[in-house]
């Protein structure tokens, strides 16, 4: 195998290794999709290579409903004049559990058990999935 030839499969390596790469190209696209197993059927976040448990690489990208429930919530205080805002652990309707931000309302008006939407986000060059109640 040459130097170039050898260049080019590490490339092509290294692209289909970047799920996380995949995942911020959706969201800038403004769509919201998570990873399911095809042979397991599975719905996976955070974005991976392999499939957890089963090692298996047949991981597809699907479209997330958006639908999810509040699983555990806190309240970051901030030192004035910096607003204090929430971190939220959600479950997402497809199963699997991803951390966020609840907005649309204060942050100790987020309760375990709400239900919420997803929504996406522009933050400078990168974007981001948060929460709105449901």
């Amino acid at each position: 195998m040459s130097v170039t030839e050898s260049r080019s499969s590490e490339t092509a390596m290294n692209e289909t290794l970047r799920p996380d790469a995949d995942f911020q190209r959706f969201l800038q696209e403004g769509r919201f999709m998570i990873q399911r197993g095809r042979s397991s059927g599975r719905y996976h976040f955070y974005p991976r290579a392999i499939e957890p448990g089963t090692g298996n690489d047949d991981l597809e990208w699907v479209p997330a409903s958006g639908l999810g429930t509040v699983y555990s919530t806190t309240v970051v205080r901030t030192r004035p004049p910096a607003p204090s805002y929430n971190v939220v652990l959600v479950d997402l309707a497809e199963g699997p559990r991803m951390m966020s931000r609840v907005e649309g309302l204060a942050p100790e008006a987020v309760a375990i058990g709400m239900a919420v939407r997803a929504r996406i986000v522009n933050e400078g060059a990168l974007a981001f999935v948060v929460f709105d109640p449901a």
